[in-house]
């Protein structure tokens, strides 16, 4: 049996497939899509709580064409639950002031990630009782930096005392699997990151 690193998804996978006990994630999840590709692969693992929290996503009526298509996703799980905590573009905004005309997977998306990651770490730093880890579904899309992503959320958990799981849920047909989903079960898909710069550019 192949051995996995500590403090990944693919360890956790195969310690709950050798124990038969599933780990408590708690997930954030940016869209629809990208949630499909992750629980395809992970989601009889794991005891799944998805955390969408994306302020950086405009206009409100984009936000909530992802929020329902995040809903829609998850009637095809068993046992998945969600929170959705307050949020404005507020939350952003004020952040990337200055970042306006960077481009995409500059500094501006990195102060993205860091919002997003950090407040999912406090969610779980809050009800630390709830969960073991959390991860985030980021790491589906091809265009942006697992690498990156993970190096943020573990920041965020070194910060926050809990426990963040490394992932590139790219792999094993991860993006291919979310768009084969989304066609068969009609799940909307995006166009965009969901930051308003970007459509600017």
């Amino acid at each position: 049996m192949k051995k996995y690193e500590k403090g990944t998804v693919e360890y956790e996978i195969q310690r709950a497939m050798l124990t038969g006990i599933k780990p408590r994630l708690l997930l954030h999840a940016c869209c629809g899509p990208c949630l499909a590709g992750t629980l395809a692969n992970i989601a009889e693992h794991f005891d799944i709580t998805v955390y969408f929290y994306n302020p950086n996503i405009m206009p409100n009526e984009e936000f909530n064409k992802r929020l329902q298509a995040l809903k829609d996703v998850i009637l095809h799980f068993e046992n998945i639950k969600l929170i959705i905590p307050e949020q404005s573009e507020s939350d952003y905004l004020p952040l990337v002031k200055g970042l306006e005309n960077v481009p995409e997977g500059g500094e501006r998306c990195k102060v993205c990630f860091d919002m997003r990651l950090n407040k999912t770490a406090e969610y779980f730093a809050d009800n630390r009782s709830d969960f073991d880890f959390f991860t985030t579904t980021l790491t589906i899309s091809p265009l942006k930096n697992a690498e990156l992503i993970n190096a943020i959320g573990q920041k965020a958990a070194e910060r926050c005392g809990v426990k963040y799981l490394n992932s590139n849920f790219k792999k094993n047909d991860g993006y291919l699997k979310s768009t084969t989903l989304c066609r068969k079960w009609e799940i909307y898909r995006q166009h965009y990151c969901g930051c308003k710069f970007k459509t600017e550019e």
